[in-house]
């Protein structure tokens, strides 16, 4: 979300969905600078292990210092905010965080290089964080009682990892491509701090790898609906047959021509295009898809952000209200 505000930015992702239409979530607010962003949020999770902020970016050190502490001490804002504007709230309540691959890619180690060039690193990173999330997920549901808490891990680099596209801190050459399995077994531990709760994994980049993340235990997939290839449509059919989930990013992340918001069926349009043409049954679409912004809101203005998610919910009412 924009902005800097964590009441103002949970007022607005409670406010949106008063009526119920929609999924109310933990905000992050990366505007505020280092340990606001995705990658500090979840730095700032992780149990004995620390980082700091150098000019690359997030590193890897031995001690919890004052970038780690801003981290946790905005995220505790976050939370309170959070709780005040949900009380009495039931339903699904969204939390994320930055996946095991992502992370790695992103975090360097005290040596400068990526945490990813080092398997063994990658392991105990990944055990950091599963820990760390169980821990946030028991403070998420004690705060909001109600809440039927749903854990999203963030991967926007999952693929490039895959496909080894990582470049290193030089530049002149890349990761190796990691193993499909190690990434995902990894993946599928992580999404298990959740227990039995329901749990999404969420790219905003090309080639999401949509059989990947079934095998894995995604309960949902969510991915910019604009990037979607033909090639990946039989993926698409074949992960709603088996039950899973899909958060279509259909509304523009950022502030948009004035009339992209005009029309909340217009924007589902491309969605029942895509059904009929796989010949899924248009009444799977309520209970399979989930409409959301293309990807984050950060950058879009506290206006917009506020129009487009009472947008996606009007969206997602008439794709349920007309589904043909």
């Amino acid at each position: 979300m924009p902005g800097g505000d964590a009441r103002e930015a949970a007022k607005t992702v409670s406010g949106s969905f008063a009526d119920g239409q929609g999924m109310p979530h933990l905000a992050e607010l990366p505007a505020r600078g280092p340990g606001a962003d995705m990658i500090g949020r979840t730095v700032g999770l992780l149990v004995e292990m620390y980082g700091h902020v150098e000019p690359s970016g997030w590193r890897l050190g031995d001690r919890p210092g004052r970038d780690t502490r801003r981290a946790r001490s905005w995220l505790g804002e976050d939370l309170d905010a959070l709780e005040e504007f949900t009380q009495g709230y039931t339903g699904p309540l969204k939390v994320q965080a930055v996946g095991p691959w992502t992370l790695a890619a992103a975090l360097e180690l005290p040596r400068g290089e990526a945490v990813l060039g080092d398997p063994g690193a990658c392991r105990d990173l990944a055990g950091s964080l599963a820990e760390g999330l169980r821990g946030h997920l028991a403070e998420v549901r004690r705060r909001v009682p109600g809440a039927d808490v749903v854990l999203q891990l963030d991967e926007p680099s999952l693929t490039a990892v895959l496909l080894g596209r990582i470049r290193t801190a030089s530049g002149y050459r890349t990761y190796r491509a990691v193993d499909r399995q190690i990434v995902e077994d990894a993946l599928r531990d992580l999404l298990a701090a959740n227990g039995e709760g329901p749990t999404v994994v969420h790219s905003c980049a090309p080639e999401v790898p949509f059989a990947l993340l079934r095998r894995a235990g995604a309960g949902a997939i969510s991915f910019d609906f604009s990037l979607l290839t033909e090639r990946e449509e039989e993926a698409i059919g074949e992960a709603v047959e088996a039950g899973t989930g899909l958060f279509l990013g259909v509304v523009p992340g950022t502030d948009a021509a004035s009339g992209a918001l005009s029309d909340p069926g217009g924007s589902v349009m491309g969605v029942r295009t895509l059904w009929s043409r796989l010949g899924l049954d248009p009444g799977t679409l309520a209970e399979s898809v989930v409409i959301t912004p293309s990807c984050g809101l950060a950058g879009a203005s506290p206006a917009y952000a506020r129009a487009a998610l009472a947008h996606c919910a009007r969206a997602a009412r008439s794709l349920a209200d007309n589904p043909e």
